[in-house]
């Protein structure tokens, strides 16, 4: 398999990615018959995810922190830090962001600290994710009339490597709807793996809801969980007015993913996100940087 890359977004410069655990998860996710087998018999199961979630609430676990920060080299100044320090590695994990560090950009903002794909049709995702069964908008929202109602529309892919900040927010302003569970497994999220088929979004545990807005129609949020992931919870109140860059939720312990779902003929996405994707290169973005404008019919 080939090198993961991403853009930075202000220079363009091309930036080698090295995903947690990549030799694991190119013997899973590749060609290996004994791999494979691993994968489908033991990985993708809730047991193993739900032990490494129990373990990272746990005191004992908060051993880990200094080592990870320190080999990922974090700035952890543009954080919340208790003054005794974090007490569990699930509370750094999903530790709180200052405001003033992520400013809130004008139209359509990212959700979530990450890499991102976008694509003006969701249908032209098949021109990246070229491997596997067809990614299936009706099997991924779990709903044929609520898919029908995005056909056509537009799509970002946030992807959340385990070194990022792990909440989530929301995009614009408007009125948010109850959050949906969908149950399933828990395949691992990482370009490793996605570069094999965007199937797995339609087999992971995931959540949605949808966005009422005045500038950019009904805009639905997708939380994807995957291998590790201890829990996705929602922190909003449903039926409420919220504003955008407010708080919606955060991802416990584990790589993970964020997919925003617009209506068709209602968002435009950034030109250099769009020229990135269709280069088949994700652009590292920010939670409150611009993703798309509205479209004025």
């Amino acid at each position: 398999m080939s090198e993961v890359t991403f853009a930075d977004r202000k220079t363009g410069e091309l930036i080698k990615e090295n995903p947690p655990g990549a030799s694991f998860l190119k013997f899973m996710y590749g060609n290996n018959p004994f791999g494979k087998l691993s994968l489908h018999l033991l990985i993708k199961r809730k047991i193993v995810s739900a032990i490494g979630g129990w373990y990272m609430n746990t005191k004992r676990s908060a051993k880990k922190i200094d080592p990870f920060v320190e080999k990922h080299q974090m700035e952890l100044s543009d954080y919340v830090v208790p003054d005794d320090g974090f007490s569990t590695f699930n509370d750094f994990f999903y530790r709180k962001i200052k405001p003033e560090s992520r400013p809130i950009e004008n139209g359509l903002v990212s959700p979530a600290d990450g890499k991102i794909l976008v694509f003006d049709n969701v249908d032209d995702n098949k021109e990246f994710f070229v491997k596997g069964a067809a990614f299936n908008l009706s099997s991924f929202l779990n709903d044929a009339e609520l898919a029908k109602k995005y056909a056509g529309g537009g799509m970002a892919i946030i992807r959340l490597a385990p070194v990022d900040y792990h909440r989530f927010h929301f995009s614009a302003k408007g009125i948010i709807s109850k959050s949906k569970l969908i149950d399933g497994h828990y395949y691992s999220v990482s370009p490793i793996a996605l570069k094999q088929s965007l199937e797995i979004f339609c087999h992971n545990k995931r959540e949605y809801s949808v966005l009422k807005t005045n500038d950019y129609g009904d805009v639905l949020f997708c939380e994807v969980g995957a291998t590790m992931v201890g829990g996705i919870i929602q922190t909003y109140k449903e039926g409420s007015l919220v504003e955008k860059g407010a708080d919606k939720g955060y991802f416990a312990f584990g790589g993970s993913t964020t997919v925003v779902l617009t209506e068709k003929g209602r968002v435009k996405f950034s030109a250099d996100l769009l020229e990135n994707t269709k280069k088949g290169i994700e652009t590292a973005i920010k939670m409150g940087e611009t993703i798309g404008t509205e479209i004025f019919c």
